[in-house]
Parts: C-alpha cells; structure tokens; sequence
C-alpha cells in the first residue's frame, strides 16, 4: 500500500533533516550519502533515475548537493515536499553556521579564535587542491579545455569579471567541441567578442541589505561547478570590488563552512551575519539559495529530454573547466594569506597527503588543525 502524501512530506522532511544535522564532507560526500539513503535504503529511486537526477544538478548553476534534496523531495512528493526537502536540508546547517557566526563576531578578535584558526587555514586550503585535483581529472579532457582553464586563470588575475569568464569558457568549448558538426551544417563559426567583458572595480562602497541579498541571489543564479567556486565569487565581490571583507575574514568563513555540516554554501549565512547581522544572514542565505529551488523546479520535468544533448554537452565541459581555473586562482591567493611559516606549510602538505592517499574526512582534519594551531600557540 502506498503512503499518504502527508506520510511522504515526513518522510522527506525526517530524511533531510537528519542529513542536515550529519551530513560532513562537502557535496560528493552528501550525494553518497543521499544514495544510501534513497537507493538503497528507502527505494525511493532506482540507481538510473538517481544518476540522472546528479547530471541535471551538473546542468543548472547552484550547490549540487542541496539542488538533490529538492529533486528528490519533489519526486517523492511534488511541489511540497521540492520545498520541505531543500528546506529541511539547509536550516540545521544554517543554524548552526548562525551559532558560529555570533560567537565568531563576539569572540572571533581574542587570541584564542586566532590560534583556532591558524591551524584550520591551511588544512583548508589542502581541502580546496584536492577538490581541484579531483575534478580536475574529469573536466580537463583534452587540449581545448586545459587551454580554457589556463586562459581564465590568467584572466582572473588581469581583472576580468568571473561571471563572464564563466559564461565564455562554456561558449568557447561548447562551439570548439561541435565546429564539425557547425561546418557541416554551413553555420560558421560564431566570433565572440571579449570587449564587453567587465573588469573587476576597485573602490569600496558603504554596505547596504539590498546590495547583500543581491549579491548572493547572482552569485546563486549563476554559479556552477562545486561549493568551493564560491570563493572566486565571494573574494571578487566582497573583498575586491566592495571592501567588505578582508582576505583573512574570507579565509574564517570558508573554515567555518568546512567545519560544520550541511551545503558549503552556507558560508553565504556567515558572511551576512559578520556583515549585517541576523537579519543580514538571513538575506544572504535567502539569496543564495533561492535560485536553486527555482532551477529544479523549471528543470526537473526536462530532465529526459537533456541527457544526451551534445550541445548543452560541451556547454557544461566548459563552464567545469572555467569553474576549475578559478578555484586554482583564488586557491592561490587564499595559500599566500595562510601559508606562513613552516608549520603551517606543513599542516597543509600534511592535509593533503591525508586525503588523497588516506581518503581521511575532512571534518576530522578541519578538527585536527584547529587542535594543532591552539596547542603550537600554547606551546610557544
């Protein structure tokens, strides 16, 4: 006998937010998790309709992990449980980012956060080169996306507004990938020009609500890639262009979004209350994620129809790889910040080693560097 919708709404609700509550690691990690529980567990889904519901999520801009709680609430029980699931998901995480945020804004000057947050830095950073290292394996699959990846880093070093490099990666890779079938075709080859892409304004303004809650809805409508592309997003807006934040404050909220379960792009919570406070963490995790409800509601019935579709195909290779090239710059910027003496070195080569050879969870290395930093301070 089948549940009632009502018992469906439960159970999508029980489900999300337990994984809420659990789910450490980062998106691959949420996405194993949602398998067991789904596919293997409960039945939900067969291993088909799952893996069809990751490509969609690779499809649309917005965080992979959080996009499958909504697809999977709304398969299992429509409109109400899109919502109830991707809801359930978010809020423990964001509630406990909040906790982090106001004992971070209260405390976060005094010694004793700096020597937590020694140690955690540079294990962040090892985090953000093996997610590079893994994905990169599969984005760069030949010579025109490794250009591709070259050519953004450059970029993104010259100015270069992210969103259009972005934009232009996916362009650029999509027709290169299909210029046979354009030549036989007789359509040409499209020209696009570069003029009009923006570079990245220096001066800072004063903050505002409106100006936060904006932010993070682009950042949300526009983002693809893994959570860790966020901090091309975030650094170009609120460190370069606003002066908002600084590199170090930048560095805190992705250490804390590490630290804690849920999506990553609950750094996005943190952020808005170090700058605006409840109200300013609400907006910012409104605006953020907004987009990604709205995105797999448009997308979930197209999902059939898009698999095997050559040109949103090469597409999607492009924006992956642009998204690459902008977590090495940013990663690169972020390890001059944080890797300043030889412990710290360490701790980080030390991080990685662990997990890529190890497969060690992250959370338990955020965790031992922040042990690491207290005690060197102490023992100093």
């Amino acid at each position: 006998m089948n549940p009632s919708l009502s018992q469906r709404l439960t159970e999508v609700a029980t489900l999300f937010l337990k994984m809420g509550i659990t789910a450490f690691g980062g998106p691959a990690a949420h996405i194993a998790m949602m398998h067991n529980e789904t596919v293997k567990r409960r039945k939900w889904l067969s291993d088909q309709e799952f893996l069809d519901l990751v490509g969609a999520t690779n499809l649309i801009p917005g965080p992979n992990s959080t996009e499958m709680a909504i697809h999977i609430g709304f398969l299992r029980a429509g409109w109400r449980g899109l919502i109830i699931g991707g809801t359930c998901f978010i809020v423990p995480a964001m509630l406990i980012v909040l906790l982090v945020a106001w004992v971070y804004v209260r405390f976060g000057a005094t010694p004793e956060a700096e020597w937590l947050l020694y140690g955690i830095k540079p294990v962040v950073i090892s985090i953000i080169v093996q997610a590079l290292w893994s994905l990169g394996q599969k984005a760069v699959k030949g010579r025109l996306t490794a250009a591709v990846a070259i050519i953004v880093i450059v970029l993104y070093f010259v100015g270069i507004n992210e969103i259009a490099l972005l934009f232009a990666g996916g362009l650029i890779v999509m027709f290169g990938m299909n210029y046979r079938r354009l030549r036989r075709h007789g359509l040409g080859i499209f020209i696009i020009p570069i003029s009009g892409l923006g570079v990245l304004s220096q001066v800072a303004m004063s903050f505002s609500f409106s100006s936060l809650f904006l932010i993070f809805l682009k950042i949300g409508a526009v983002l693809y890639g893994s959570g860790y592309v966020l901090l091309a997003f975030l650094r170009a807006d609120f460190v370069v262009r606003l002066g908002w934040l600084t590199d170090q404050q930048l560095l805190d909220a992705v250490a804390i979004g590490q630290v804690t379960p849920g999506p990553v792009f609950t750094t996005a919570t943190f952020i808005g209350y170090v700058l605006g406070g409840l109200p300013g963490s609400l907006l910012a995790t409104l605006g953020i994620f907004l987009p990604s409800f709205i995105f797999v509601a448009i997308s979930n019935p197209l999902i059939p129809r898009i698999r095997n579709l050559a040109w949103v195909s090469g597409l999607l290779d492009g924006v992956n790889v642009a998204s690459l090239g902008l977590m090495a710059a940013v990663t690169w910027q972020l390890g001059r910040a944080s890797l300043t003496d030889p412990l710290t070195i360490l701790v980080a080569l030390g991080s990685f080693v662990l997990l890529i050879w190890l497969k060690v969870n992250s959370t338990w290395l955020v965790i031992g560097g922040g042990v690491i930093g207290v005690l060197s301070t102490l023992l100093r």
